[in-house]
């Protein structure tokens, strides 16, 4: 929840002019940008044509009517949204958001042809508990359960280890490779194709400083980006590393 008509001007355009001077390097890594709804028509406008794709940070699971102050399938597409976050640790966190309804919010953006990026992470107390792998498990088996095995490969999943973000606690590249090596085996486990081309993200308080570390690991395949991604040179440096 961050960003105004000027702030949001600022960055945007500072990201596309950074990937304008870069274009000559011959980078390969994509990129998109999920803001705030009320933003999305200034995204929209301030985007199309470039080599960056936008997206929203939640969904409605119904596809309209009396549901106030919710948003739709319907309404990101008329801003060409293509990518839509669901299930992000704060939704979860403050929001009481269950595995089965962060699945049907999944669902409902593949069935309109959006890209849901799903967000799976445990809290500090699940880590110290020894509960990561029942965890990550059971809230990526709810996705894959509900959305089918046949389409897994249309989803970007992305790990948010939730005990590392903000609390002066770090995962280390190898700690966060163990999890994703373990979400991609999961996926093997129902789509073997999907399992090779689903792209795993790192939502982890992902920064210029180590970034190219974490994107070397086999099974990080990029970011979910933060605080980071607030600053148009720092996601600029994580999009070069990338």
């Amino acid at each position: 929840m961050n960003g105004s008509r000027a702030v949001n001007a600022e960055l945007l355009q500072g990201i596309l002019a950074g990937l304008d001077a870069d274009a000559g390097a011959g980078t390969q890594a994509s990129c998109a940008v999920c803001v705030p709804a009320p933003y999305l028509f200034q995204c929209e406008q301030l985007l199309a044509g470039s080599s960056v794709a936008w997206g929203a940070q939640d969904v409605a699971t119904e596809p309209c009517g009396a549901f106030t102050g919710e948003v739709c399938v319907s309404m990101l597409q008329d801003f060409g949204c293509r990518y839509v976050i669901v299930g992000h640790s704060e939704r979860r966190g403050y929001h009481g958001e269950s595995n089965e309804l962060v699945a049907r919010k999944a669902k409902a953006a593949l069935d309109a042809g959006l890209t849901p990026i799903v967000c799976i992470g445990e809290t500090l107390e699940q880590r110290e508990a020894g509960e990561t792998n029942d965890v990550v498990g059971g809230q990526l088996h709810a996705v894959l359960e509900l959305v089918g095995f046949e389409d897994v490969a249309r989803l970007v999943l992305a790990y948010e280890p939730v005990w590392a973000i903000g609390t002066g606690k770090t995962a280390t590249p190898e700690m966060a490779q163990q999890v994703h090596a373990d979400m991609r085996a999961l996926v093997r486990k129902c789509n073997v194709d999907a399992a090779e081309t689903v792209q795993i993200l790192y939502g982890g308080s992902m920064k210029p400083e180590n970034a190219r570390e974490l994107l070397a690991q086999p099974d990080i395949d990029g970011g979910l980006i933060g605080g980071a991604a607030l600053k148009a040179a720092d996601f600029l440096a994580i999009l070069r590393a990338a």
